[in-house]
């Protein structure tokens, strides 16, 4: 037996654990033989299972190309989803669950999903990453019509033929592969993609009376009661009710996500909604319009519950959502009864948000006082939670409840709040809001382009009485963006430009404001008449050295004066002199 070198052992055992740490290979799996109207999850799914049993890092490649999805053979799940109206089941185009280190790599195709179905699921997964693939359904649930004709009395809509629709005893619907609608109200946009700036409530309701006339046309009979939006020819309306079966994608106890341009067109709910998930990351991409739309995702474009770690988003594009571009938030469960010191019962409040999981055994909990909204200086750790039922958890404390916490107030995980940047992104032409952060953890909102979002362009919001989102917001930075004409209607908590809206029930007798430490600072507003700011039960807040042009391009909105200040303390706003026009 020869005996080494000396130096040849020592090389050996120093870089063993170098040897030891290296990463595995990588292999590559590709898509292929995937007609174009075939159905392509069999095979992609296929593909997954083999990334999983293969237990190493894995880089899924596909064509350019349009691929199909069909709800027949994808699997079923049954998973409660924030925010969404809750389903029995999920027909999954694409379930991402149990893997590590997956790599989807799309090369711009185009994925369309048909009937009912939850496109992707990023479930109990560590570094997914999926590129280069745009997202759309074949029969989006709002239909778009273009005005043809509109009288004192009546409004003649162009339909195209996608998604299918008709007239049937006096109403109109729309249909795809398993459900039938009946629109109750229509959003109006101008044909070059702006919300109409009327400076009324955005949404108009619409069940009136319907007459097909001629091959694609149909005359609703409104009476009086929509001329107030001034409605014209060539404006374009979109049908739709406030169904929310899926989103376009689910990430759910995932970690280390990142999607790399990939693009929403349309979807039956938010475009994208991760619960329970730690640090994301989104670079470019967005919901982008497909070609002769105007209406891309049926709510939030990104919507965050109950996350943390990092959420990244920087790039990317949201155009024609009906709701806000990012949303992130906590769920805080109201208590509704204390069965001991320390065991509680907590019960889910609103009937969208339920059943996923809100703490584990070892995490942190903080209270909100239900009325006043004042969070507790203390935290508890839980010692088990116990699942009562979808809407009910049972919680057991390791120490006792802070004193005076009981019924009528709600608890939140405070190890579940994420860090945010919104980093050189575009938000336009999209109803209701802009932004909007309820997270105490710091959020850098920069270098964005808020260009004619129709409600309020930046919104921190807060509850425990409607939503029960919560999330008092410590550390906010808003700073070089451009406000380009937002708040030309109104929607909920948009009193101005930027709102800091908590929902407080009795702020007279706080001790303790809800949000604290913003900073608004070097940004451009391009604005007709409408408040820049509003905030209520706000502290610290600081508006200065912003650059701010007044136009006449749209009709005031709101009161005629730039800012807008109840029960807040400590307040830095430079000053402004709007218009009095």
């Amino acid at each position: 037996m020869k005996v080494l070198p000396l130096l040849s052992i020592l090389l050996v055992l120093a870089f063993a654990p170098l040897f030891a740490t290296m990463p595995e290979a990588t292999q590559t799996l590709h898509l292929t033989n995937v007609d174009n109207q075939e159905d392509a999850g069999i095979a992609l799914r296929t593909l997954i299972q083999q990334a999983a049993a293969a237990q190493q890092p894995t880089v899924i490649s596909i064509p350019k190309g349009t691929y199909h999805f069909y709800p027949e053979s994808a699997p079923e799940q049954a998973i409660f989803i924030s925010n969404h109206d809750q389903q029995s089941g999920h027909r999954i185009g694409i379930p991402l669950q149990g893997l590590k280190d997956v790599n989807i790599q799309g090369n711009g195709s185009t994925f369309i999903f048909h009937g009912k179905m939850l496109p992707v699921v990023v479930m109990d997964s560590e570094r997914i990453t999926i590129s280069g693939i745009n997202i759309a359904v074949d029969a989006p649930l709002a239909h778009e019509g273009t005005v043809v004709e509109a009288t004192p009395d009546s409004v003649t809509l162009q339909f195209s033929t996608t998604p299918a629709w008709g007239v049937e005893d006096g109403k109109f619907y729309i249909c795809g592969k398993g459900w039938k609608l009946h629109p109750n109200h229509a959003l109006g946009f101008e044909a070059a993609g702006p919300m109409l700036s009327h400076g009324l409530w955005g949404d108009m309701g619409w069940r009136f009376p319907a007459e097909k006339v001629g091959k694609d046309c149909v005359k609703f009979h409104t009476g009086t009661a929509v001329q107030k939006y001034g409605l014209k020819k060539g404006n374009i309306l979109v049908l739709r009710n406030a169904w929310r079966p899926h989103p376009g994608m689910l990430l759910y106890r995932a970690k280390d996500t990142v999607l790399n341009d990939v693009v929403f067109h349309d979807s039956m709910g938010m475009a994208l909604i991760a619960q329970r998930s730690e640090n994301i990351r989104i670079s470019g991409g967005g919901c982008l319009r497909a070609p002769g739309r105007i209406h891309t995702t049926a709510a939030d474009a990104t919507h965050f519950s109950n996350c943390k770690g990092l959420i990244h988003v920087e790039g990317a594009t949201y155009e024609g959502m009906m709701d806000d571009a990012i949303n992130v938030h906590a769920t805080c469960p109201a208590i509704t009864e204390v069965q001991s010191p320390t065991s509680f019962v907590a019960r889910f409040m609103h009937s969208q948000a339920y059943g996923f999981d809100i703490a584990a055994p070892g995490e942190n909990l903080r209270f909100i006082r239900g009325k006043t909204l004042e969070n507790t200086q203390e935290t508890a750790k839980v010692q088990s939670v116990e699942v009562i039922d979808p809407m009910h958890v049972r919680i057991t404390l390791e120490t006792p409840l802070p004193a005076g916490v009981g019924v009528g107030d709600a608890v939140e995980n405070d190890d579940w709040h994420p860090e945010v940047v919104f980093r050189n992104n575009t938000v336009r032409h999209n109803r209701a809001r802009g932004a909007l952060f309820t997270t105490p953890r710091p959020v850098l909102v920069e270098n964005n382009h808020f260009d004619h979002s129709s409600g309020s362009a930046i919104l921190l919001a807060g509850d425990a009485q409607g939503w029960y989102e919560s999330g008092r917001c410590l550390d906010v930075c808003i700073r070089n963006n451009t406000f380009e004409h937002n708040l030309t209607a109104l929607y909920q908590f948009t009193h101005a430009i930027i709102s800091i809206c908590p929902e407080v029930r009795e702020p007279e007798k706080q001790t303790l404001r809800y949000h604290d430490n913003v900073r608004i600072e070097h940004n451009t507003f391009i604005t007709h008449r409408t408040p820049l700011l509003y905030a209520i039960s706000a502290s610290n807040v600081h508006f200065r050295n912003n650059n701010i042009t007044y136009t006449d391009t749209y009709p005031a909105v709101g009161k005629k004066q730039p800012y807008i200040t109840e029960y807040c303390e400590q307040m830095n706003l430079q000053p402004v002199q709007q218009p009095a026009k």
